[in-house]
């Protein structure tokens, strides 16, 4: 396989006609090689139009996806972010690249360790890794002006919002089966939140967002 090609392929076949135009998002796609964050034996499907395994029933996103959401997110060079559900740790190399820092925390231990591991190449030491149910036993520390949901909710959680700084945003899908709906939320300058919805879609769910969920986050 010619990886360039393929790459270059990805992006001006899928990603570019699904209206993501930012060129700095564009040149992120293209810098992250994603292929080596892809498991072994699907590794011929880096680049292809499909959700790519890596288990405990988890997917990668589809690229236009990932590529969409990191362009609604809008993240500077100066932004503090974080990323609930770590997987593969492409998303959050994505988002190191763009970003000042990103914290990433993923409910399942292996998929943390798998990702430094991928990250370690890249020379990016702008994140942290974290293993824990961000819904539950994971309290961030601080406000993040961008926040990347990677899996769905069934109904949109606005404790979401406390992790939030002032003119900070985030992206989550909400809903369940076939039709689901990608939400950005801001918070404006006026402490309120408005909400835009994005597009429909359909993304698996985050790891226990089905239940119940009380806890609030503490700062």
């Amino acid at each position: 396989m010619n990886l360039e090609q393929a790459r270059f392929n990805m992006i001006e076949q899928q990603i570019r006609p699904w209206d993501v135009l930012d060129q700095t998002v564009l040149d992120t796609i293209g810098f992250i090689q994603r292929e080596n964050f892809v498991p072994k034996t699907h590794k011929a499907l880096a680049f292809a139009d499909v959700e790519i395994p890596i288990g405990h029933g988890e997917y990668m996103m589809f690229p236009r996806m990932e590529a969409r959401m990191l362009q609604a997110l809008a993240i500077t060079p100066d932004d503090t972010c974080l990323e609930i559900g770590t997987g593969s740790g492409y998303v959050t190399a994505c988002m190191a690249h763009l970003s000042k820092h990103v914290d990433s925390v993923d409910i399942y231990e292996d998929f943390t360790r798998q990702a430094e591991e991928r990250l370690m190449p890249l020379k990016l030491r702008n994140h942290t890794l974290h293993t824990g149910d961000a819904l539950r036993d994971w309290t961030p520390n601080k406000r993040y002006n961008a926040i990347a949901v990677t899996g769905s909710v069934p109904a949109y959680l606005d404790r979401f919002e406390e992790c939030l700084a002032p003119g900070g945003r985030l992206f989550v899908i909400t809903g369940q089966g076939a039709v689901m709906q990608a939400v950005l939320v801001k918070h404006e300058e006026d402490g309120e939140f408005s909400h835009t919805n994005l597009f429909e879609t359909s993304l698996a769910p985050l790891v226990g967002a089905g239940t119940s969920v009380e806890r609030t986050f503490v700062f």
